[in-house]
């Protein structure tokens, strides 16, 4: 079984800059981390591995500093690593990003057939979770997003059974093999890496791809490939009115002169609300 697991390194959420120009993420000079998202795909990849053996493969497109990252993620125990990095890759929306690294997956199951692909829920820089669903549209995946728990993979039949959070409650699917997965946060808690996975994340060498290595339509990457267009990135200015403080004798008054506030800014308030 190989299982592919997309990672993203995300921006200290603390000290994101946002460049004046394109209104994208400035990532110079800030530090940065494995999406926390993805951490929890990642440790359930590397729990299937425990159980059955399987390959994990950890696959991220960014700039050549996200090598930090990879190698973080092999240390928890991951066996490969791939980063796509090119310029031609920078300022990818979601709909570019997915198709690169569905690219990438694809030259990957030519080398070993992938049989699940894990993705981080959503990003905490973006914040969209259109990636994961969009690599498996592209695929033709089954998507399982939301997971709450993995109950079961049976390699031999080829079939995963999985707990999905919906609002009404928790639904129990069964689907087969290959598909895509998103866990929730909080589902597991990813573990601390051994010694010698420690050593060998140190000293593993990593699959650098650019564009030309596996990307056909270099015009669907890229600002070129990105059809979201971001017209301003501005900080919500902080509000000057202050906060009433409404007192009172007990909470029957308190209502009683919240009430009164209100119609007394809204005068044609009450009118309206007899009208009805």
């Amino acid at each position: 079984m190989h299982i592919v697991v997309c990672i993203k390194q995300v921006p200290d959420s603390a000290q994101i800059r946002i460049h004046p120009v394109t209104n994208t993420i400035m990532r110079q000079g800030v530090p940065a981390i494995i999406n926390p998202f993805d951490l929890f795909s990642l440790e359930e990849a590397l729990r299937i591995k425990d159980r059955t053996g399987a390959k994990v493969t950890v696959l991220t497109m960014g700039p050549p500093m996200a090598e930090a990252s990879l190698r973080k993620a092999l240390s928890f125990g991951a066996d490969a690593a791939v980063l796509l990095t090119d310029r031609k890759f920078a300022g990818s929306d979601t709909l570019a990003t997915s198709y690169a690294l569905t690219s990438a997956i694809k030259k990957l199951h030519e080398e070993d057939p992938v049989d699940l692909v894990f993705c981080g829920k959503q990003t905490v820089d973006g914040d969209t979770a259109q990636v994961g669903p969009g690599i498996a549209t592209r695929l033709g995946l089954q998507q399982l997003t939301y997971i709450a728990k993995i109950e079961d993979v049976d390699a031999e039949k080829r079939e995963i059974t999985v707990h999905r959070r919906s609002e009404g409650g928790v639904q129990v699917l069964k689907t087969a093999l290959p598909c895509m997965i998103t866990m929730l946060e909080g589902t597991n808690t990813i573990r601390f890496g051994t010694m010698d996975d420690l050593f060998r994340a140190a000293r593993t060498p990593l699959r650098q791809w650019g564009k030309d290595d596996c990307v056909e339509d270099e015009t669907k990457v890229g600002l070129k490939g990105s059809p979201t267009v971001v017209s301003k990135v501005f900080v919500p200015k902080p509000r000057a009115q202050k906060a009433n403080i409404i007192e009172g004798d007990g909470p029957a008054a308190q209502a009683a002169a919240a009430i009164d506030t209100i119609f007394a800014a809204q005068p044609k308030l009450a009118s309206e609300l007899l009208a009805r």
